[in-house]
């Protein structure tokens, strides 16, 4: 059923112990929005854990306390919240463990931004906006935790990730605002913004230079795509976590609509990362293969040859070129 973030906060604070799961390959808001509300319940003394399925991205190893992040739950938990997650699939390796808490009749809370969320838990709340972390603040004041340093750390890198260090056509004076009382509780804006966008290995460098140079035009120039594949990453010396913005190049191209990044998981099975600039509805592209996400930034999976994916995706992009 539909919740709104009040009631999700009164089931919270009845709550002995709390699972907290997100997405597999989580960015920036992902954990953003699972480690605030992890540092907010351990204010009020509610003992949680945090849970994601893959491993920490190298970008974002930084963030403090993130070696605590569990592949798995331990122990036994009265409550388990996902968040910044639109669907069960996408919680990978840690759906079982939701199954099981269903079963055993654990509740279950979802809160996401996310246009295509299936609202697929006993409680839900998805709101759109530029970031889950805006709908993870309000839900941290309803639960009467502080805004101290760290969790406003937490926040704060969720709302520059997704809001593309407040890029986008979805930011507002709500995400200004929120920005303005996280750096007000010391969250260094500068810092986290250097960490996310500006500081990169020489291996990311490196990879990012053999990539773009492979960049593909599509439909008189609107439609521009990159690959990564795993041989150029090893090549490079690289991880997947270094390709975090990639996507974002060439939306950079004066005449491009839609961005595409194609990024090899392995033998024949790519993650797809989709932006667009004015007016073509990525999240529908997405939904064409399964996956989903906002109207300008999306993503899903394809499976086959790599020139047999780049003709499936260029056709359902081509769909929503003007």
């Amino acid at each position: 059923m539909n919740a709104t973030l009040e009631q999700i906060a009164q089931r919270i604070k009845k709550a002995k112990s709390v699972a907290i799961f997100t997405h597999m390959r989580p960015d920036g808001d992902a954990f953003g929005s699972a480690l605030s509300l992890s540092a907010a319940l351990c204010n009020l003394g509610i003992e949680n854990q945090v849970c994601v399925e893959t491993d920490i991205p190298s970008n974002l190893a930084f963030l403090p306390e993130i070696e605590n992040v569990k592949k798995r739950s331990e122990g036994e938990f009265d409550l388990l919240i996902c968040v910044d997650c639109s669907n069960l699939q996408r919680l990978g390796g840690l759906l079982d463990e939701f199954l099981i808490a269903t079963r055993k009749k654990i509740d279950t809370v979802n809160i996401d931004h996310h246009i295509s969320n299936e609202r697929f838990a006993k409680y839900n709340y998805v709101r759109e906006c530029a970031s889950n972390c805006m709908n993870m603040a309000k839900l941290i004041e309803y639960l009467g935790a502080s805004f101290d340093k760290k969790t406003s750390e937490y926040l704060l890198v969720g709302l520059l990730t997704d809001s593309g260090n407040f890029s986008h056509d979805d930011v507002g004076e709500e995400a200004f605002a929120l920005a303005a009382k996280l750096a007000s509780a010391g969250a260094d804006v500068r810092y986290y913004h250097y960490q996310l966008f500006k500081k990169q290995s020489k291996a990311r460098a490196a990879l990012h230079a053999q990539v773009m140079s492979g960049m593909r035009y599509f439909f008189d120039d609107r439609f521009a795509l990159i690959t990564i594949k795993q041989e150029t990453m090893k090549k490079c010396g690289a991880e997947n976590g270094m390709t975090e913005g990639f996507v974002d190049f060439p939306l950079n191209v004066d005449t491009v609509e839609v961005a595409a990044s194609i990024m090899e998981v392995e033998y024949k099975k790519y993650k797809i990362s989709l932006r667009s600039k004015n007016y073509a509805d990525v999240n529908k592209i997405a939904g064409t293969f399964g996956g989903g996400g906002h109207v300008r930034a999306a993503g899903c999976m394809l499976f086959g040859d790599l020139e047999e994916v780049i003709d499936r995706l260029s056709y359902a992009v081509s769909q929503y070129l003007e």
